[in-house]
Parts: C-alpha cells; sequence; structure tokens
C-alpha cells in the first residue's frame, strides 16, 4: 500500500501567521514536550513561517514567569520574527488575569488568550465576562477555546475582537449567526474539515491555525490549498488576516 502524500495537494501554500500555537506541555497528558525550538521547526518544516504563541505554564501553572519566556522568545534574535507573542490569562484568577491584562497592555502585546476547558471555566462564569470586558475596553484580541455555543455569549455587545479557535464544523452553522451580529467575530479553520466549510465562512473572518505541537498541521494545510477560495482569499485566511487583527 502507497502511503498518502499529503504535501502533493499542499503543493506550495505556506503559511504568514498561525494563530493557534503552543509552547509547553501539558502535565496530565501523553503529549510532545513543546519546547520552542521543536515547535518553530515544525512550523517551518510546514511552511508557516510565524505563529502567535502562547504559554501552557502562563495557562496551567504561573501566569507571569510563562508569559515573560514567550515574550523573551519574541524578542531573541534566535526567533525574532518567528514568534508573535500571546498573554495566556488564568480565568480561575480573574482579579490577577485583569491585572496580568494591564502588565502585557503596557508591554505591547496585542492578543490574549483563553484556555476555559483546560482551567475547568465555564462561559457563564463571572469571570469570563470580566476579563473580556477589560480586552475589550484595551482594544486587544482574544483567542479562545471553548465550544464557540457557549462561548460567544461573554463577548456579545461589547465590539470585541474574538477568534473562536476551536468552532467545530458541527457547530459552524450556531458561529455564523452569532458572527451576523458581532462583526469583531472570527474563527479558526482548525477544526473546520468539512467538505464545504471554508466556503461557508466570510474569507476576512477566517484564521489559519494549527495548534501546533499538539494537533497536526497538516490537516488543516490540506483544508485550505484544497478549498474552493480564490488566491487572494487563501492568503487572508493563511495569515493576512492574522496580520491584520495582531499587528
Amino acid at each position: 500500500m502507497t502511503a498518502f502524500d499529503a504535501s502533493k495537494l499542499v503543493g506550495e501554500l505556506g503559511v504568514t501567521l498561525d494563530v493557534d500555537v503552543l509552547v509547553g506541555a501539558y502535565p496530565d497528558r501523553d503529549g510532545p514536550p513543546g519546547t520552542p525550538r521543536s515547535v518553530l521547526d515544525t512550523l517551518t518544516a510546514h511552511r508557516i513561517r510565524a505563529g502567535a504563541v502562547a504559554s501552557l505554564r502562563a495557562t496551567l501553572f504561573d501566569m507571569r514567569s510563562g508569559n515573560d519566556e514567550v515574550l523573551a522568545l519574541a524578542a531573541s534574535d534566535d526567533t525574532r520574527g518567528e514568534v508573535v507573542p500571546v498573554g495566556a490569562v488564568d480565568l480561575r484568577d480573574p482579579i490577577g488575569a485583569v491585572q496580568e491584562i494591564d502588565r502585557l497592555a503596557e508591554l505591547g502585546v496585542k492578543a490574549i488568550r483563553l484556555f476555559p476547558d483546560e482551567q475547568g471555566v465555564e462561559a457563564g462564569f463571572p469571570s469570563v465576562r470580566h476579563v473580556a470586558r477589560k480586552a475589550a475596553g484595551l482594544g486587544l484580541v482574544v483567542l479562545t477555546g471553548g465550544d464557540v455555543r457557549r462561548f460567544w455569549q461573554p463577548f456579545s455587545g461589547l465590539d470585541a475582537t474574538v477568534v473562536f479557535l476551536d468552532t467545530h464544523f458541527y457547530h459552524l452553522g450556531d458561529f455564523l449567526v452569532v458572527a451576523a451580529d458581532e462583526p469583531g467575530f472570527h474563527t479558526s479553520t482548525r477544526l473546520l474539515n468539512s467538505p464545504d466549510a471554508l466556503e461557508t465562512v466570510p474569507p476576512d473572518r477566517l484564521l489559519y491555525g494549527s495548534r501546533t505541537p499538539h494537533y497536526e498541521p497538516v490537516v488543516p494545510l490540506l483544508r485550505l490549498a484544497t478549498s474552493g477560495l480564490k488566491p487572494d482569499e487563501i492568503a487572508a485566511v493563511a495569515g493576512g488576516n492574522a496580520r491584520r487583527l495582531l499587528g
């Protein structure tokens, strides 16, 4: 049996900015160590020039030290240009989270990332709305996990710019309904792998995301490369929209 070669279908497609990249490891599950160099090498191997990078250390253990590691990575001569820093905040500590958001904004960070599933936080918890208001008030982009059918609610009516990283194609209709009333709502392509999912979303609302190294980047690459989008739309999804939002 001949192995399937996705590279022939992906062709020359390159991504200028992947909106969903992590460094670090989950202590409670098997997976890659997520060292910065190994993560960036994985991106390079898939023709992904840069990633919007957040820290699992900041997510699971200590916001400040984890975020400082990402900031240092973005500033390093060895990795400058490959990393757009994203601040992770802990929704279990809403007071500390908004203090960290203020600190990150003063340091020039343009986006924060929420990990509700990893932190055991539900969309209706007051902490989520509290953090959403703070981020929107500062004009920060929010990258958030969680089921879009619930996690759209804390951001509604705030004129917030949000990228829903876990939109599944089964829930795409729900995203489209809420996004029609919220011009700042966007979605990652990671789980939109049905035959017509990408073509259904306005191309200016789509951002390529891979969740490297905890997901296989070739899957969303293959879907984008074989989509029915026009070349300029593919370029927008493959980094143009992310650059517009994250600077």
